[in-house]
């Protein structure tokens, strides 16, 4: 067991990449530091022979309340060189399966970064939510293009105009997820689902990713270049500022 910072772990074991969110004293929001470390993460699978398929998860019940927002305030993402924008970058690029693991609370980009998953799994207390539009701000991760098309255009609208929370069976529902598990065989399945990839030929695995998705490819990068520039834009808007205020506030 390694670390690409201080509060994401990474370890390789059976032709999988282990990268675990471990902040849990703090719902494992996100900070500058800990996208660094996903970065990292996903270079050093990327570039480990060992690793065929790469397994995201949260530690101790909880997969992300999304980012730390005042550290994402004190740090907030300038461009494309953010390290927020090249953690969604880098998962966008994989060409290695990535299979992704959710229990408990999946905020924000905890929610966003799946639709760039491969394969996702879901304990039953798992809590899907996009708030974006609450805090004055808009759709990021590239979901204002592939949710309408995952759930349709009035679906993706109710769950980004709202943006109410949801459960593992709504996700389940909309196609989000492949599976919904009791809490305590979600990892061991995601684990062995991860696993029987891992065995599978591997040239041929990664070319069959980037033929399911070489249609959207272009489309999505697209997407994550304008919704980012938009995001940026809203950090500073009077609705943004008062929402985070309000926030705080509540805290």
């Amino acid at each position: 067991m390694s670390s690409t910072s201080e509060h994401i772990r990474y370890d390789v074991a059976d032709g999988v990449a282990s990268v675990a969110i471990d902040r849990a004293s703090k719902k494992n929001a996100l900070t500058l530091e800990m996208y660094e470390g996903l970065v990292a993460a996903f270079e050093r699978a990327a570039e480990d022979e060992a690793a065929r398929v790469i397994l995201l998860h949260g530690a101790e019940g909880v997969f992300t309340a999304g980012n730390d927002l005042l550290d994402f305030m004190q740090n907030p993402p300038t461009g494309e060189d953010s390290a927020v924008f090249r953690f969604l970058l880098a998962l966008w690029s994989a060409e290695k399966p990535v299979v992704v693991a959710v229990d408990g609370p999946a905020v924000g980009i905890g929610t966003t970064l799946l639709f760039h998953a491969d394969l996702i799994y879901a304990s039953e207390r798992a809590r899907f939510h996009m708030p974006f539009i609450n805090l004055g701000l808009v759709p990021e991760g590239g979901s204002s293009f592939l949710l309408p098309r995952l759930a349709g255009y009035a679906k993706a609208n109710e769950l980004l105009m709202f943006g109410e929370p949801f459960d593992a069976q709504a996700a389940l529902s909309i196609g989000l997820v492949n599976e919904v598990l009791p809490v305590d065989a979600l990892l061991p399945r995601a684990r062995a689902r991860a696993r029987e990839l891992a065995q599978r030929p591997a040239e041929a695995l990664r070319a069959s990713k980037r033929l399911i998705r070489e249609g959207t490819r272009e489309a999505v990068k697209a997407t994550l270049q304008r919704e980012g520039a938009v995001f940026i834009e809203r950090l500073t808007s009077p609705e943004a500022m008062a929402a985070f205020q309000a926030f705080f506030q509540r805290k």
